[in-house]
This record gives C-alpha cells, sequence and structure tokens, in this order.
C-alpha cells in the first residue's frame, strides 16, 4: 500500500510545498485508488511536516517546488519525493503517477539544488 501526499491550494498542486490550505492523500493498492482524505496538519512550521507526514504513513509525496532542507528530511524518513510537478489538479496528478506518467521539470529541480 502507497499512501500519496499532494500538497493543494485553490484545487490544485501548490506552488511551494508547506504553502498550502491542505494535503490531499491518496491510499493506493495494486494501482487503484482505495481512498481519498483531506489533512491539515496540525503545525506552522515546514520543518515539522515530514515528521506528521510519517505519522500519517505518508510513502510518497508529489510537489512543484519544495525547500532542499526539507527534501532530506523526507528522504531521511524513505519518504519518496516527486519534485518539479507541473501544477494541476491532485486527481489529475494522481492519474499521471499511476500510469507511470508523471513527470519533472529538470530547471525546478535544479533551482532547487543550488
Amino acid at each position: 500500500m502507497k499512501r500519496i501526499a499532494i500538497p493543494v491550494t485553490d484545487n490544485v498542486l501548490s506552488e511551494y510545498f508547506g504553502k498550502c490550505e491542505y494535503y490531499e492523500i491518496f491510499e493506493i493498492e495494486e494501482n487503484q485508488i482505495v481512498s481519498e482524505e483531506i489533512k491539515v496538519p496540525p503545525c506552522d512550521d515546514i520543518l515539522l511536516v515530514p515528521e506528521w507526514a510519517l505519522h500519517q504513513g505518508i510513502t510518497d509525496i508529489i510537489t512543484h517546488r519544495i525547500d532542499k532542507r526539507i527534501i532530506k528530511l523526507f528522504t531521511a524518513n524513505k519518504i519518496n519525493l516527486y519534485v518539479g510537478v507541473a501544477i494541476n489538479n491532485p486527481k489529475t496528478l494522481i492519474d499521471f503517477y499511476l500510469g507511470g506518467h508523471l513527470k519533472s521539470d529538470g530547471k525546478i529541480i535544479t533551482e532547487i539544488l543550488q
């Protein structure tokens, strides 16, 4: 089972991880959506979100931009990150993920790592 979180603002992928209204979480089994839920982390400090995600059972996160300090926290907790993903609605993004068509923008990844 996988639990994939997508940070959402105005019903689409948030431009910046951690600056979102909520996280839409999809539970996936055998490449099918089993459930979806909306969660708001109980903290304003984005450096605490990786620990919150771990306690929620999150296995993967789809995001557009993210602070490189947070990347290390997620990888330390063995949470997979899909970074530089084009902004779209969560359902479309999860369909791309399930179909193996989720793509990252290399330019955004380069900006983050600088």
